[in-house]
């Protein structure tokens, strides 16, 4: 099968989905005409990566002009605000919404598409609701990157861990304040936060740090430099024992609480959005949410603009308090049903799923 795709390669969210479906497609040996989204392709974090596959990909980059072909089925990895443009005449998006609502231009720009892949049922139900139509629910899987390391990390703490994006709806700064507030200074208990922002200039994002330590000093509190490669970050994964990354208020799969949770570690996870696809009671340490709030947070999610409209799900703070003090007692013990994501959720799956659709079209 000839496949023309169309992604970014880097090491954040969308980029790192990318390089596990291209992989997919490479064990497949499918046909492969790439248009890398961006100047480049990034691989650099992927330090684990085979080099039949970095052959494989630059091939499909550098013979693209000559392969291509109006009737070559394409896959789109992107946002719905991009996905208008396209090489050919059949094109298939596979993106990620987590907001309530479907703006008309978004929904205008969804028309344009012959199939629409979306990695929770939550977004495909806001979809269907808003006249969207070919959606099909792909699951994402686990990254075989990442692999538990059976080393000894911090035994005489409880280690807590956020990992990903600083913003408004994953409730960093609010998680980090409340954890600061219950265990701030305690030596028996530590949090390491890997945690950044694109969107953000530097200044604005230390600026905003400092708010939230509202100019306390605090010796238990980590902010963990950049992680160059998927090495350094499977070794943090592996280092904590209780990640709260899952109080996101809405995601599209979550990767790291999702990836942590599957290599036998607990997550704290507010039960709404893409979690209720693969955290589950057995799995995780869940929390209803308890109310909506406005998504908008004028960096990504700006109010009245053509894109990202309507609201995430919420908890109140005495909410997360006590979520957070629950998930003490699961700390150092294991999580057997986390360890079955492996196989529950794998690429392999996602990118069948995928070719099965997208052969149906043609």
């Amino acid at each position: 099968m000839k496949l023309l795709v169309s992604a970014p390669i880097n090491a954040l969210s969308f980029g790192n989905v990318s390089v596990n479906i291209l992989r997919e497609l490479h064990k497949k040996s499918i046909d492969l005409v790439f248009f890398p989204i961006g100047d480049k392709a990034e691989l650099e974090a992927y330090d684990k990566i085979d080099s039949e596959f970095i052959k494989y990909l630059q091939s499909a980059t550098n013979s693209r002009y000559e392969k291509i072909d109006k009737n070559t089925p394409s896959l789109k990895l992107w946002h719905i605000f991009g996905s208008e443009t396209r090489y050919v005449k059949n094109q298939s998006l596979f993106t990620f919404h987590e907001v309530s609502e479907v703006t008309t231009i978004e929904k205008n720009l969804l028309s344009l598409q012959d199939s629409i892949f979306v990695s929770s049922n939550y977004t495909k139900n806001i979809f269907e609701l808003n006249g969207v139509k070919n959606v099909t629910y792909v699951p994402l899987g686990f990254d075989n990157d990442f692999h538990i390391t059976n080393k000894n990390y911090l035994q005489d703490k409880i280690h807590f861990g956020i990992l990903g994006k600083f913003e408004s709806r994953k409730n960093t700064a609010r998680i980090i304040k409340t954890w600061l507030k219950l265990f701030g200074n305690k030596p028996e208990y530590q949090l390491s936060c890997a945690i950044t922002n694109p969107f953000l200039d530097k200044a604005r994002f230390q600026n905003e740090l400092l708010k939230v330590l509202e100019g306390k000093q605090y010796n238990n509190l980590n902010f963990v430099p950049y992680m160059q490669t998927n090495s350094e970050v499977n070794d943090y994964l592996n280092s904590i024992d209780i990640d709260l990354g899952g109080l996101s208020g809405a995601e599209g799969w979550n990767l790291p609480s999702f990836n942590v949770t599957a290599l036998g570690k607990w997550s704290v996870v507010i039960n709404a959005t893409a979690h209720k696809d693969w955290a589950t009671k057995d799995n995780s340490i869940l929390i209803e949410p308890s109310s909506l709030k406005d998504c908008y947070d004028d960096v990504f999610f700006k109010k009245g603009q053509s894109f990202n409209q309507g609201q995430f799900f919420d908890i109140s703070d005495e909410e997360m308090e006590n979520a957070i003090l629950k998930s003490v007692s699961y700390a150092k013990k294991p999580n057997p049903e986390g360890l079955k994501l492996q196989k529950q959720f794998t690429y392999e799956k996602t990118v069948e799923t995928i070719l099965c659709a997208i052969s149906s079209q043609m």
